[in-house]
């Protein structure tokens, strides 16, 4: 019987061990897509005890505490920071075959160095030791980053961030991670928000020009791209439904930004118009600007509405969406690209049952001017597990290249979390040698290992140009 978590932890068979011990466990991480706090890692932040980086904001493991009938004081309230230690310890042990229970223990291992299993036995001695250690500047966030060998960092930013930590950041001699910013510009999108016209306001007094028209919007948003891009910004990113791609005219989209601006309500119609024109301008301009696009799609969001009401949103309080994605999508690209627009793009896939979809959409655009120009993106969310990642390896492989996939992000807001790297790595290690020891591929270690070593780095930092 193998030990839990040992140093094969995943790897299957001799030759996934080889790939992965002597090709991809050493390589660095290229995190391109995350929501860690730029301000935090300005400024190296030390954090005061284990619960703070560990279950501030981690919608994850609130979500499993409230499925064991943790009450919320324990997960967003008043309690103590010790106290939501216990309940987050009390609630690891029914965690099992749960990806948390695998994030758990990894993060305690490779940060901490603690081998024992979190639960109410242990709580103490492990919130003591970790609180310990987190508390000493060798534990700051960049040094935090340091030891998983982090090497780039792309945060996820609001184009009305005045990106004042990137800058400082830049000019800091001794930093020695690259942070990136991201253009994410959905709530100008999102024309059925109720703030959407508060956010047009609040653009306006920041490009200092009144926004009145949907011309005047897409010039106040290519100013603020342009200042991201000033500041080293290469990437956009999108969390939406799904893609929108109706007809339209510049006029239609006109006159629903200007119904929404001035407080009325615009039909469901007119918002899918409008949606579809700004998403496709926006297309345009990152091929301009010679970006890559992301395009997080199929999260059904904010579903409790009480708790959104009490919590707000990023809560934990989301799920899987089943919308229609293929049809939309191959007409968004297609627009783009039948005028040599289409910028890269990756494109990252919540729902299962639209793996396939995605890994053969991605081949009607990939046009040979780069490797792999637009990519099936890896498992995020609800799928950046064991299950998940190895459905979208496998469906990659089998509908496109998975020689050319750039890889794994953690999608987090925790300076814990880059231990999932390791464990796609570890799958994808396995997934490969397995295949090797079938017979299903050569027994070719040098050249697999190449594969490999170029998903976990190489094809990311070709792709980026970071």
């Amino acid at each position: 019987m193998k030990k839990f978590l040992d140093e094969d932890f995943l790897l299957q068979t001799k030759t996934a061990r080889t790939l992965y011990h002597e090709y991809a466990k050493d390589m660095p991480i290229i995190d391109y897509h995350n929501h860690l706090p730029p301000d935090q890692i300005l400024g190296d932040k030390v954090f005061g005890n284990i619960t703070q980086v560990w279950l501030y904001g981690d919608h994850y493991k609130w979500r499993a505490m409230r499925t064991n009938g943790i009450n919320e004081r324990f997960c967003t309230g008043d309690a103590t920071d010790y106290e939501k230690f216990e309940k987050w310890a009390e609630t690891v042990p029914y965690t099992l075959r749960n990806p948390l229970y695998h994030w758990t223990h990894l993060e305690l291992q490779r940060y901490f160095g603690i081998q024992d299993v979190l639960s109410p036995a242990t709580a103490k001695q492990i919130y003591d030791d970790c609180t310990a250690k987190i508390q000493s500047p060798e534990y700051s966030v960049r040094n935090l980053l340091g030891k998983m060998n982090v090497e780039v960092v792309c945060t996820t930013d609001d184009p009305l961030d005045t990106l004042e930590f990137h800058q400082a950041y830049h000019k800091d001699t001794s930093a020695k991670i690259k942070m990136l910013p991201a253009f994410r510009p959905d709530k100008f999108i999102l024309i059925e928000n109720p703030n959407f016209s508060t956010f047009v306001q609040k653009l306006g007094t920041i490009v200092n020009m009144e926004i009145n028209s949907y011309e005047a919007l897409l010039k106040a948003l290519r100013t603020r791209a342009d200042f991201f891009a000033s500041n080293g910004c290469q990437l956009c990113d999108h969390g939406l439904e799904q893609i929108y791609a109706a007809d339209f005219t510049p006029e239609q989209a006109d006159s629903a930004f200007k119904k929404a601006i001035s407080g009325k309500g615009v039909s469901a119609e007119e918002a899918i118009i409008f949606k579809s024109a700004i998403l496709h301008a926006l297309g345009v301009m990152y091929h301009e600007l010679g970006w890559t696009q992301q395009f997080h799609l199929g999260a059904l969001r904010n579903n409790n509405t009480r708790a959104l009401r009490i919590l707000g949103p990023d809560t934990g309080w989301d799920s899987i969406g089943d919308y229609s994605q293929a049809v939309s999508l191959s007409k968004f690209l297609g627009r783009l690209d039948e005028y040599n627009q289409l910028a890269k793009t990756i494109i990252y896939n919540l729902n299962p049952a639209d793996n396939e979809v995605i890994a053969t959409m991605i081949g009607n655009f990939n046009d040979g001017s780069i490797a792999g120009k637009v990519q099936f993106g890896s498992g995020w969310w609800f799928l950046d597990q064991k299950d998940g990642m190895e459905k979208q390896i496998n469906a990659l492989s089998n509908m496109g290249l998975l020689s050319r996939f750039i890889g794994m992000l953690t999608d987090s807001r925790s300076f814990l979390s880059f231990p999932r790297h390791e464990y796609f790595r570890r799958i994808l290690c396995n997934i490969l040698g397995n295949d090797i020891e079938n017979g299903e591929i050569p027994n070719d270690i040098k050249w697999t290992g190449q594969i490999v070593q170029n998903i976990c780095y190489n094809n990311a930092k070709d792709y980026f140009g970071f």
